[in-house]
């Protein structure tokens, strides 16, 4: 067994890159099938916000000392 990618041998590597990839391709997977499978079927609407009552911020700066 190798304990270090540096020293592992071709079967090695080609093992690591293979599980790479199966997994890439089952993340992908996975993520195109949630996405098809939503509920809002690509439509989209636009919501408006409206600006309410002015709103005045003040600090006076001081601490109180009591």
């Amino acid at each position: 067994m190798n304990h270090s990618i540096y020293s592992a041998d071709r079967t090695t590597h080609l093992k690591i890159v293979v599980v790479a990839l199966v997994a890439g391709i089952a993340v992908a997977g996975f993520g195109i099938s949630a996405r098809v499978n939503s509920d809002e079927s690509y439509s989209q609407t636009a919501r408006v916000i409206k600006a309410g009552q002015p709103v005045t911020v003040t600090s006076s700066g001081t601490s109180v000392v009591r």
